[in-house]
This record gives structure tokens, C-alpha cells and sequence, in this order.
């Protein structure tokens, strides 16, 4: 799933190579996700990124108009078919990014690998993605961390009993310029960061799930991930109204907390 290394299988069947069987079932769970989302999540947004210099870390920059209106035509997730076990691109220069769901997989393949081994009770994190499966010995639930988007130490515990819970959030990858803060969380419709929102928390039954829609979520906003899939998911939104203080608005589904 690695984009960093040119013989992983996603890196070569980017490049026009055979795609196994196993990663096609992974892109096709992705696009779905992404027309469930109208495209809020779009595993194709590298080129953006890339633009941004989140991918990296480094070289950030803001990019000219020019510059979005060249790179926006490379990121949409219906430019994508399999066809004869091959990723076919409408567009030179896309490319299938894992960065919003690839986490999540590889926590659901580790949560597989330890049931096939009979193990009833374990969390398997990664980043700010992780799955539970059992009950931690004589508690009532998994005690999980939510961090603390201004990093002063104030973090939540989310009380899970099954599942998966993944975080977005722009506090870890972004950039100052001008006095205005930029995260790495893009549009992939604009090819502009979000704004007005630090962090979505999403539990969902698989991580690949609670990872992409987190990421959805963040784009959408609290009153449209609410409208579009607030049945299915619990959602914890720390909200930036005008960009100063926080606010916290949380859905009927999301666990309880403390």
C-alpha cells in the first residue's frame, strides 16, 4: 500500500502494472466510499498534496491560482476504472493515494491476523487509527485518548466497546503563512484546506471505514456528515468558529467520553 516505495503493489499498479486481487477489492472499498461522500474523500488527492508539500512535510507553499487549476483535472475519484485487473486513469498524472484509508486497512489485517490466532481481546493502534475487538479483563470498555488539538495535555477518553475510531485533524501537518494557519486536511473539490475545524473523531465497525470517513467528515463539516451518514457513524467535531476558541459538537452515536 506504500506510495513511498516503488515495488509496493499500490506503487506498481499506479504505474499501469497488474493489480492483485486483494487491492482491487481495497481501491473498489475506497471509490465507493468516495461516492458515498460526493467525493469529500477522494483517494486520488496526492497531486494536491504534493502541490501543498504535505506529503512530505516539507517545502510548504501556497500555490497559485495557475498552479490549483493545472492539478484540480488529476484529482477525481470517477476518472478511475479496473479493467483486466489494471487501474485505468482518464487523466495523466493520477494516482491512487492510501493516505486517507490505508492506516485503516492495515489495522483490520492485524486485527484478522490475531483472530486467526484466537485472539478474543485486543487493540491494534496506528496513528491516530485503531480497532478493538473483545473487552479488556473486568472493564465495561476500552479507555481511548483523543488528542488534545491544542496539545496542552486535555485529552478525551472515548469509551469503546467495539470497533474502530479514527481521528483527522489539522493540528499535526500545517503550515503558517501570512498569520493564517494551513492543514494538510484539502478539498478535493477546491483544492483548498478546510477551515473552521480542528479535529472529527468517527467510530465505525472497520478502521478502513472510521479512516476514510473521518477524513470525509472534516471536509463536509458537522451538518452535512450528519445529514449524509450520522445514521451509520458516531462523530466528535472540535469546531473553530471565526478561527478563535474551540467548540465541541458530538452526535447521538459517538460513544460516551470523560
Amino acid at each position: 500500500m506504500s506510495i513511498h516505495r516503488n515495488d509496493s503493489a499500490l506503487a506498481l499498479a499506479n504505474g499501469g502494472r497488474t493489480a492483485n486481487k486483494e487491492l482491487q477489492a481495497i481501491i473498489r472499498q475506497s471509490l465507493a466510499i468516495a461516492r458515498d461522500t460526493d467525493g469529500a474523500f477522494d483517494p486520488t488527492i496526492r497531486p494536491l498534496a504534493d502541490l501543498w508539500g504535505f506529503i512530505k512535510k516539507e517545502g510548504y507553499r501556497l500555490p497559485r491560482p495557475d498552479e490549483l487549476h493545472a492539478v484540480l483535472p488529476r484529482v477525481d475519484y470517477r476518472k478511475i476504472s479496473i479493467r483486466n485487473n489494471r487501474l485505468h486513469f482518464a487523466t495523466p498524472g493520477m494516482s491512487i493515494d492510501p493516505g486517507g484509508f490505508g492506516k485503516g486497512y492495515a489495522v483490520d489485517r492485524a486485527i484478522a491476523a490475531l483472530q486467526r490466532h484466537g485472539i478474543t481481546r485486543a487493540l491494534v493502534k496506528a496513528g491516530g487509527d485503531l480497532r478493538v475487538i473483545g473487552l479488556p479483563p473486568g472493564q465495561p470498555h476500552w479507555a481511548v485518548f483523543i488528542e488534545d488539538p491544542k496539545k496542552k495535555g486535555q485529552r478525551v477518553a472515548v469509551h469503546l466497546k467495539s470497533g474502530a475510531v479514527s481521528t483527522s485533524g489539522n493540528y499535526e501537518n500545517f503550515f503558517e503563512a501570512d498569520g493564517r494557519r494551513y492543514g494538510h486536511l484539502l478539498d478535493p473539490r477546491t483544492g483548498q484546506p478546510v477551515q473552521g475545524l480542528a479535529a472529527c473523531t468517527l467510530t465505525a465497525p472497520t478502521c478502513l471505514e472510521s479512516d476514510a470517513y473521518a477524513t470525509a467528515a472534516c471536509i463536509l463539516g458537522f451538518e452535512k456528515s450528519v445529514k449524509q451518514f450520522g445514521d451509520r457513524y458516531g462523530m466528535r467535531f472540535v469546531l473553530l468558529p471565526n478561527e478563535g476558541g474551540m467548540k465541541v459538537a458530538i452526535t447521538r452515536q459517538f460513544p460516551a467520553t470523560q
